[in-house]
């Protein structure tokens, strides 16, 4: 009867918290990346005409990579993290005539973006290192616009080609749980896709690219901080926090699905603590998408100056407009 009891409160306490937090998670979610999108494509176009005479429209590589990984962001929000409010949250069960909705798509909508986000992400971190770099080498290595764009459109077919396979094997079991049945390649989604390409890789080329660049920007600003560099390691800056938060919402993920690898406990009671714990590495997992624009917000001035411009150009266009009503419908009068 207490263990009863106890389990109920466990999965009481889960079912709340992902209610709670997933929705207040989803509306900020939105806004901050909407806002997100908004400035980098601004930043990723604005440079080149602004250094019309100098290869400084290089640096406008990383804002596109950051481009492509907020609208992926978006997409992960306002699909993958609402179902799984549904699910876990409000307990919607998943049948043979939603599977394709809220399981095969779902899935496959989540690893795809998902991946597409950190990829770009590393890309972006992995072009402020080579721009960074006191080798010419390796500065010369950065690509250029064109070839930037081409290689986000080759990380989308490549993730998504990658990932057709979701759409096959995940199926509805008996207990109304999304899983891949096939044997064989439940082991390739946990080893590769959960712990590896979801997990450990990025984790570990963000951490040593990430502080790579850091203390490249560091050495070269005490030489010549001029404002070129300085908004240079704002953007670094940047990308490091982002990496930081992604690293830390993804060491959770990574040790439940470790767990389920090793352990296997059938047990009521404990599968109900496992199950908050999902819950609380679920949330932290869509931190990551979440967060971006607000930890972009708070660590870069240029970043806020952006926002800012936002609104404030908004605001004079209604001023315009409005003027420029009231004196058409003056001059009728």
């Amino acid at each position: 009867m207490y263990y009863a009891q106890a389990t109920d409160q466990f999965n009481m306490v889960a079912h709340k918290l992902m209610i709670f937090f997933g929705i207040i998670m989803c509306i900020f979610g939105l806004i901050g990346n909407i806002l997100n999108v908004c400035v980098f494509a601004i930043w990723s176009r604005s440079r080149k005409k602004i250094n019309r005479y100098s290869s400084s429209h290089r640096t406008s590589n990383s804002s596109l990579y950051l481009l492509a990984s907020s609208v992926a962001n978006l997409i992960i929000i306002s699909y993958p993290l609402l179902t799984r409010i549904l699910l876990d949250g409000y307990q919607y069960r998943v049948t043979r005539t939603n599977v394709l909705i809220l399981c095969k798509f779902r899935y496959y909508a989540l690893h795809t973006f998902d991946l597409i986000s950190l990829t770009c992400i590393c890309m972006a971190t992995y072009d402020r290192y080579l721009l960074s770099s006191r080798k010419v080498r390796l500065r010369q290595m950065s690509a250029r616009r064109q070839r930037t764009k081409l290689s986000i459109l080759f990380i989308i077919v490549l993730v998504g080609l990658h990932s057709i396979p979701l759409i096959i094997y995940y199926d509805v079991s008996n207990t109304g749980q999304c899983e891949i049945f096939p044997i064989e390649y439940s082991y390739y989604y946990l080893y590769v896709v959960q712990i590896s390409l979801h997990g450990l890789i990025p984790i570990i080329f963000l951490s040593i690219f990430g502080l790579s660049t850091f203390k490249q920007l560091k050495l070269i600003t005490k030489h010549n901080p001029s404002n070129h560099l300085n908004s240079d390691r704002q953007l670094a800056h940047m990308l490091l926090l982002m990496s930081i938060a992604i690293i830390l919402s993804s060491i959770p993920h990574c040790i439940e699905q470790i767990h389920e690898v090793v352990f296997s406990d059938n047990n009521y009671e404990y599968s109900s603590k496992f199950f908050l714990y999902h819950v609380i590495s679920s949330i932290l997992y869509y931190t990551n998408p979440v967060t971006s624009f607000y930890v972009f917000y708070i660590s870069t001035p240029n970043f806020r100056i952006q926002v800012r411009n936002l609104f404030s150009n908004n605001r004079h266009n209604e001023d315009m407009t409005n003027k420029s009503s009231n004196s058409r419908s003056a001059a009728q009068i």
